[in-house]
């Protein structure tokens, strides 16, 4: 009989994860899953703050999916998924409207200057323009929704999100992370939430009960059913090539225990600029430079347990404004519907920063005091009684597409796409702004390029990754 396939897969976040799954499911390979976290989901991980399941920040699973995703985790996850209605609110120079943009909510309630200058730009579109020198997410946006809706929502939102100015980013930021980038395409959106136009899925979302995590945590268990390994607490610390193929994978766990353990292939998720670090003497020079010019926003998680049942009836708040350091506010209680327990409740503050900056270096209780000031400029003060708080910080929250980047990226996937038995994958892997399905899809695509003798299909590949580049960001 031939020996088994042996697949170490780095990271235990949904792409981890479902590759870990589809591996066993197609019988291809035995998969040991590394995670240098106590407990898998990376970014969609939940946990749990004075009784109260938390996720790192705001995450819904679309119904835009893919439907053997969905159809999967439906299965996984029974009556425990849930579907909940969208019910958010954007500040648009300075009142509140509801997001997504409701028809009769937007004509009552958004600004009468901001309604009459958006009119004016779309006129002004059948007017000749200007060829642009070099497509930028500045030039990309204005052209496409003009310079109200930039100047009032995304240009000071990129400010914020990825701690630039919208002309120094890459006109990918626009095209993937921005799902209606021209007036037509924004004005379907609205109009698909009217009775006559709207779909049984518009308007909504999937989550499950005990928080987002519950679906990493899900995907873990049925494919630990079907025979793969999880190694927590394990943080890969090299990739060593054996001359007879393969990888020597080092770990070390928190005690400092390291162990020594030879794959057949590595299909890592872990940010690709680390990947390349990991291989060590291996990696060119230029490679590492590369890895070095790529740059990922940070972002602190701020919790704070109030004294109170609801803070209000809101998932989420979206702050694009300058003056408000928080991008976005969620309360956790609100998705999964639940009421308990009584008396309790968790905001969730995310807060765009750099590693090491003021913010980083920031204590609990100062970015606490923080948050609060920036909620009562919103108008919405914090009147109950502040518990607790505490705060996760995760260094690599966005990749930031600047002006350029793109050709470092190529470097360095064309090194990795080079080394024998080696695959990048997932949000961090393909430097993507992907949702959930997004990373499973990849996880899919990448299980469907291994052949069941254990060759990887890298042209089958690059066909698979045109397609990745087509992902947009659902908000």
């Amino acid at each position: 009989m031939a020996k088994q396939l042996k697949i170490a897969v780095l990271g235990a976040g949904p792409a981890g994860l479902g590759a870990a799954l589809y591996l066993h499911r197609s019988k291809k390979a035995q998969a040991t899953v590394f995670e240098a976290a106590e407990r898998v989901g990376g970014a969609a991980s939940s946990f749990e703050i004075a009784g109260i399941k938390c996720d790192l920040g705001s995450h819904r699973l679309h119904p835009a999916a893919e439907d053997f995703i969905l159809n999967d985790i439906k299965a996984i996850l029974g009556e425990d998924l849930l579907w909940r209605p969208r019910h958010g609110r954007i500040r648009l120079q300075w009142k509140w409207i509801h997001f997504p943009l409701k028809p009769a909510d937007f004509a009552l309630n958004a600004p009468k200057p901001f309604v009459a200058s958006v009119a004016l730009d779309s006129l002004a579109k059948i007017l000749p323009k200007k060829p642009v020198r070099e497509e930028t997410f500045a030039t990309v946006l204005a052209a496409g929704l003009g310079r109200t809706i930039c100047q009032s929502f995304y240009f000071p939102y990129a400010r914020k999100l990825w701690g630039a100015e919208p002309e120094e980013l890459d006109a990918t930021a626009a095209r993937r992370r921005v799902s209606a980038s021209s007036l037509p395409k924004m004005l379907m959106k609205v109009a698909r939430q009217l009775p006559f136009l709207k779909s049984p899925t518009t308007g909504g979302f999937y989550y499950p009960r005990e928080g987002f995590g519950q679906i990493c945590e899900g995907l873990k268990r049925e494919s630990e059913s079907l025979g793969a390994t999880y190694r927590l607490n394990a943080r890969v610390t090299q990739l060593t090539p054996r001359a007879e193929g393969g990888y020597t994978l080092t770990s070390e766990d928190r005690t400092g225990h390291v162990e020594a353990e030879d794959y057949d292939q590595v299909w890592s998720t872990l940010p690709i600029s680390v990947l390349s670090k990991l291989m060590g003497p291996v990696t060119p020079t230029e490679v590492l430079s590369a890895a070095s010019a790529m740059r990922s926003r940070a972002m602190i998680l701020i919790y704070l347990v109030l004294n109170t049942d609801q803070f209000t009836e809101y998932d989420a708040h979206y702050f694009p404004e300058t003056e408000i350091g928080l991008s976005r506010l969620s309360e956790p209680k609100n998705y999964s519907a639940k009421g308990v327990p009584a008396g309790r409740t968790v905001l969730c503050g995310e807060l765009p920063c750099a590693v090491g900056d003021s913010f980083w270096k920031m204590s609990d209780e100062g970015l606490s005091q923080k948050m609060c000031d920036w909620l009562a400029t919103a108008g919405l003060p914090v009147k109950a009684e502040v518990i607790s708080v505490e705060t996760r910080r995760m260094s690599h929250a966005y990749p930031i597409y600047d002006k350029g980047y793109g050709a470092h990226f190529d470097r360095l996937e064309s090194w990795v796409l080079a080394q024998p038995n080696l695959v990048s994958f997932g949000r961090q892997g393909l430097f993507a702004h992907d949702n959930t399905h997004h990373a499973l899809a990849m996880a899919h695509g990448a299980v469907g390029c291994l052949s069941e003798t254990g060759t990887f299909d890298h042209e089958q590949w690059a066909k698979a990754r045109e397609g990745f580049k087509t992902h947009v960001v659902e908000d």
